[in-house]
């Protein structure tokens, strides 16, 4: 081997050694680095040693150096600290669209980020959420090629079912190809959904990427269309309740004052809200009226009331009376 080759290599591998097994609490004596060295077949004493972390430190690579018997050295500068590392793994473990399979794997290699060393204390520490996981493994796949389709404008189609009464999938259109123009995925209500246009159907619609299969990359270039120049994914995401499309409407709500929080939660904390001094608030937002968004209008009881337009309120109130007459105890 070249010596320019070896010395590129035998960098890479230091540093590699460094960032997986050492932190501040955790230094690697010069004797052990060497021999893990050896152990990989290259060749390096001790002053080559501190030449090489040298050169890594004079192009940014933070190697320190503790004084011992022996020098020891670390790394201590990572792409993630410990509490951003921390909320990865929560987010994984919460996440349900992830299969338990998934997960395993993804919490050892966020943990890993971390070297070995913490690695450890990461994954002893783990809180394990009470959360149904799909078991769909072709999730990956799926994402994989929507994202390709994506960056490379092309349509994309792929069969799409629900469950029966069995357990069973039960393939929408008889188990024809969907085939959409992607435009974004977005996670919502525990789902990771495809928001794609449907040439067909001339509209803006939604696709849980766990309901897919065979999903695959059309040689067909997407279709430009009126509908998607412009379109805010953000804004469109705080007018969607449960990924269930219906017509956008300007809806003018009353809520009490004690709701504010949940709705910048949902909506953010730029919404339209008006005090009106009696203890509730005005709400104007621009909604996509589904039965999604029915149910959560009522789900806050008499602390919450839709007052324009009245087609709306028609809505809340048809909602109502069926949700009344399904309990009504005389069926």
């Amino acid at each position: 081997m070249k010596p320019e080759k070896a010395f590129r290599i035998r960098l890479v591998k230091i540093l590699e050694i460094l960032r997986q097994e050492t932190d501040e609490d955790n230094p690697m004596p010069t004797n052990t680095l060497i021999k893990k060295l050896a152990d990989q077949g290259i060749e390096c004493d001790r002053r080559t040693l501190y030449r090489d972390i040298q050169v890594l430190n004079d192009y940014g690579y933070e190697v320190l150096r503790t004084r011992a018997i022996s020098n020891e050295y670390y790394v201590a500068d990572r792409s993630f600290d410990i509490p951003e590392l921390r909320i990865l793994l929560d987010a994984v473990q919460a996440a349900s669209f992830i299969t338990p399979k998934k997960t395993e794997v993804l919490v050892d290699k966020i943990a890993d980020l971390a070297g070995s060393h913490r690695a450890e204390v990461l994954k002893k520490n783990i809180m394990r959420f009470n959360i149904t996981k799909h078991t769909n493994e072709a999730i990956y796949y799926n994402v994989n090629e929507i994202e390709r389709a994506i960056m490379e404008g092309k349509k994309v189609s792929f069969f799409y079912f629900d469950y029966n009464a069995h357990g069973e999938r039960v393939f929408r259109k008889d188990k024809k190809r969907y085939v959409i123009n992607p435009y974004a995925t977005i996670f919502s209500n525990d789902n990771y959904y495809l928001v794609g246009y449907s040439d067909k159907y001339k509209n803006v619609a939604h696709y849980r990427i766990d309901r897919m299969e065979a999903v695959e990359v059309e040689s067909e270039d997407i279709t430009p269309v009126p509908a998607i120049e412009g379109f805010d994914i953000t804004e469109h995401k705080k007018q969607v309740f449960g990924m269930f499309v219906g017509e956008e409407e300007r809806v003018s709500i009353q809520i009490d004052n004690s709701l504010i929080d949940a709705v910048m939660d949902k909506f953010g904390e730029d919404v339209s809200l008006t005090d009106r001094g009696d203890g509730t608030a005005q709400l104007e937002i621009s909604v996509q009226i589904s039965p999604a968004f029915l149910a959560w209008c009522c789900a806050f009881g008499d602390k919450l009331k839709v007052v324009y337009p009245k087609t709306v309120v028609a809505s809340v109130k048809k909602y109502i009376a069926n949700l009344m007459k399904t309990y009504d105890i005389n069926n």
